[in-house]
């Protein structure tokens, strides 16, 4: 494997931190990340995560302020209006709202402020919370528009909303002005997002020159992922999950998921459960944790056990991610009225939820084709990474546009991540080419790691493995007479 100079600069980072361990094999392009999903960090342990909380619909939960109030005189009183909720975060925002009331002077107090919104947000998977995050960092704006502070606030809060080209010149702004951590942390999170990786690796190859941590060990160990060295990815994952705490509950829970995700794609599944579990603990009802517990419990055969933890993973998080795999789940416990109702709300939230999500799950029902063509487009423009470049693929290849398919199916392997989504798409897509060898190839990679599909595209993997089987057969005959 090729050395990789900048891996002795974070070597010795590891090192400085009191993490004298032996730093697991990598490939060249350590840092290179296109998430998707997922998992990248902000200030003060807010991990994005694949991922990554896509934009959903505003859904005014029960400690939401009252739009009346909301929109009082002046940036600051919207984030001001007494905050309802009894879970530590909600405490959290209740102890901040009444300091910074008494202390109107002070700044610091309305960024700690929005943080804390945005943990919220997280937690909730509500983006009302983002909003009156935005409102903090509007107010200290209000009086100081250069405060740092403030803008790496701001920045995240693009970013989060997928305003990646808005959240960009904020991060080099901060980088002129005082190049911390976090500043090349939010730089690298918006390159990425645009597809722009090797500009990427620079900026998250100095944040964790200057801070290495749980944030910056999640980065790692993704880029990892995504490169292909699944020991390597585990092994930092589990820096990440150690430097975890009590006072970051949520990057934390998100740790120990990501951890528990490398784990089930390693065929452990009983230490995969056990990560899901210790989530739990740091975030009780967290969504992503939930969700992967579904999925260990399909890929067990166990779905009628798997639709309890995936029906409150989606009433938490109804992104169309995981209002599929509930469906798909409902359907393989023959429970189909039930999933024809999940397949109903996703078709009418999904376009507005993740567009490119909703673009696969058109293309893979065989509904509304040519939008699926359209919202992958449109999504490519925003996020050119390697998931949306399957995305893209995936609706071509479903419109019969097999050549152009196959272009962006490539695209989307090119970092060489270990993704069996990608490999089944790949492989069908190089079946419908009449690439019978890449067909091959892609569908053997997806097989040995197939836990990792849904049980409707472990069907599928089957079903296209036998048809490429009888077609060598009969190609073989072919040539033989």
């Amino acid at each position: 494997m090729k050395s990789f100079d900048p891996m002795l600069r974070l070597a010795a980072a590891f090192s400085r931190a009191g993490l004298n361990r032996p730093w697991p094999r990598m490939n060249a392009r350590v840092l290179s990340l296109g998430l998707g999903a997922v998992l990248l960090s902000g200030l003060g342990g807010l991990l994005l995560a694949k991922a990554w909380h896509q934009p959903i619909e505003s859904r005014r939960s029960s400690t939401s302020a009252p739009s009346a109030l909301v929109s009082g005189n002046g940036p600051c009183a919207p984030a001001l209006v007494s905050h309802q909720g009894n879970d530590k975060v909600d405490l959290e925002i209740q102890r901040l709202q009444a300091a910074a009331r008494s202390a109107p002077k002070r700044s610091d107090l309305m960024t700690q402020l929005g943080w804390a919104f945005i943990t919220k947000a997280r937690l909730s998977c509500d983006p009302g919370y983002y909003k009156l995050a935005q409102q903090c960092a509007l107010c200290v704006q209000a009086t100081n528009s250069e405060n740092p502070d403030a803008l790496l606030l701001q920045g995240h809060i693009w970013q989060s909303l997928h305003k990646f080209k808005e959240a960009e010149p904020v991060a080099r702004k901060l980088i002129t002005m005082r190049a911390g951590a976090f500043d090349y942390g939010l730089l690298g999170d918006v390159l990425m997002e645009q597809g722009r990786l090797s500009e990427a690796v620079v900026a998250y190859q100095k944040m964790i020159d200057l801070r290495p941590n749980l944030q910056s060990y999640t980065r790692v160990a993704h880029v990892r992922w995504l490169k292909g060295d699944i020991e390597g990815a585990t092994e930092v994952m589990r820096m990440a999950i150690t430097a975890g705490t009590p006072r970051e509950p949520e990057p934390t829970a998100w740790a120990y998921t990501r951890f528990g995700i490398y784990e089930f794609q390693a065929g452990d599944f009983v230490t995969a459960a056990r990560s899901v579990e210790l989530a739990l603990q740091f975030a009780q009802d967290y969504a992503a944790a939930l969700l992967l517990r579904g999925r260990i419990l399909l890929s067990q055969g166990k779905p009628t056990e798997a639709i309890q933890p995936l029906q409150r993973a989606a009433t938490i998080n109804p992104l169309p991610e995981y209002q599929w795999i509930l469906a798909d789940a409902l359907q393989e416990a023959g429970r189909s009225e039930a999933a024809a109702e999940v397949e109903n709300r996703l078709m009418r939230t999904g376009a507005l939820n993740d567009p490119r999500t909703f673009a696969l799950y058109l293309a893979t029902v065989g509904q509304q084709l040519q939008e699926a063509v359209r919202l992958a487009q449109e999504e490519l423009n925003t996020r050119a990474d390697i998931f949306t470049m399957d995305a893209l693929a995936w609706a071509l290849k479903a419109n019969g546009r097999f050549a152009e398919a196959q272009n962006y199916s490539k695209k989307s392997l090119s970092e060489g991540t270990p993704d069996a989504r990608l490999f089944y798409h790949a492989g069908c897509i190089a079946m419908a080419n009449g690439d019978y060898t890449y067909a091959q190839k892609s569908f053997s990679s997806a097989a040995g790691i197939k836990q990792m599909l849904m049980p409707s595209e472990r069907n599928d993997l089957t079903k296209q493995i036998s048809a490429l089987k009888e077609l060598e057969t009969y190609s073989s005959f072919i040539r033989s007479n």
